[in-house]
């Protein structure tokens, strides 16, 4: 059971209601994840200016779907790894063994391994990044564009799992578990 209250889009009023709206009008759903940052409308709309925009940056939806898969992974947010699962299939269209090695943070696309390498080494460092790894997404031919946005795409889901985790937001998508729980 979530920390906080769900807000329910069909009795909410004023900012949340609009925030949730809006939300449905960008995502197509209302996830619960969405109803638990409309208690604090400058949250949701925090979260909603970066998703709407990074929607129309550079990385490609799957690489997006990878980034969030690997974050997800290594940060244990089963409802992150829910989610993008299921938006990785039904939307990315990416196929099973893609989505696994994306949890491992690997690809067989080169360019997506790439990314994957960096968003990783971002994560797992908490931003410190190695000047080694900084130089592989230089050779790997990532440009600073990419290299921003993969920044942005693992800062947005570092935060994600992060409300996640802390509120304990009710899972409504096909649960999938992090690797570590689910062989513990």
């Amino acid at each position: 059971m979530a920390r906080v209250n769900l807000i329910d889009p069909a009795t909410a009023t004023g900012a949340p209601a609009e925030l949730l709206q809006a939300t449905k009008q960008t995502m197509g759903v209302v996830p619960n994840m969405a109803k638990a940052l409309a208690n604090s409308p400058a949250a949701l709309r925090g979260f909603l200016g970066l998703f709407g925009a990074l929607k129309e940056g550079v990385l490609r939806a799957a690489d997006q779907e990878r980034i969030a898969l690997a974050v997800a992974e290594l940060n244990g947010c089963s409802y992150c790894l829910s989610a993008h699962t299921m938006v990785s299939r039904n939307v990315a269209r990416l196929p099973e063994e893609e989505i696994e090695a994306a949890r491992r943070g690997e690809s067989d696309d080169p360019k997506s391994a790439a990314i994957l390498r960096l968003a990783v080494a971002i994560a797992k460092d908490r931003g410190h990044l190695s000047q080694d790894d900084f130089e592989g997404a230089r050779q790997a031919g990532l440009t600073d564009e990419e290299i921003v946005e993969t920044v942005a795409n693992v800062a947005r889901n570092v935060f994600t799992n992060y409300v996640n985790e802390t509120l304990a937001v009710d899972v409504e998508w096909p649960l999938v578990l992090p690797h570590a729980r689910a062989t513990a």
